[in-house]
């Protein structure tokens, strides 16, 4: 089964919730001049070929040992995360829990870097169906008008979360809307 990223449920709301996720480590790239619904499909071989051993290995956290490092392999995780960029798209996976910036492996593409994201309180919504930029359209709207009214305030561009592989039927698909959020909870 894969990893999914921890966060602990702070306040259900009607049909989404508030969440606190805690500090965790992306593998990402950007990619340009793409649709909505190309862009993860285009990433994902970068992602993929970093999990899957495009990597210089692990750092050694002792300074006497040797310095040996050989591409290791890292378990998928989900979700899969996509976010605007200005004109441009940014598509993440979310590296297993074990790891930290530091002693991740690095990557060796020059177009996959790390970056972690500090804890956050982010507002969720979970739908089912196609990845289009319609539903993603409709459902974020949804969230942007339950967390307006809840008096929260949006921190940035809400992102796109995808859980399940696209072999999956649309149907049972795992999406999200998520956005970072302040205010009181």
């Amino acid at each position: 089964m894969t990893e999914q990223q921890p966060y602990d449920v702070v306040e259900q709301r009607d049909g989404w919730e508030l969440r606190r996720y805690p500090a965790h480590v992306l593998a990402e790239t950007v990619v340009r001049g793409a649709s909505f619904e190309d862009a993860g499909n285009r990433a994902f071989r970068l992602l993929v070929g970093y999990i899957g051993g495009d990597n210089a290995g692990r750092r050694s956290i002792d300074m006497t040992a040797p310095v040996v490092q050989s591409p290791e392999k890292i378990a998928m995780t989900a979700p899969v995360i996509q976010e605007r960029d200005g004109e441009d798209f940014v598509v993440a996976f979310v590296l297993p829990a074990e790891f930290t910036e530091t002693d991740a492996p690095a990557p060796t593409n020059p177009e996959v870097r790390l970056r972690t994201v500090p804890e956050q309180l982010v507002a969720a919504l979970r739908f089912s169906g196609r990845w289009t930029r319609e539903s993603w359209d409709r459902h974020r709207d949804e969230l942007l008008a339950g967390v307006r009214d809840a008096g929260l305030t949006v921190e940035g561009e809400p992102r796109f979360a995808r859980f399940d592989p696209p072999i999956m039927p649309s149907f049972l698909r795992h999406n999200e809307v998520q956005v970072e959020v302040r205010g009181q909870t």
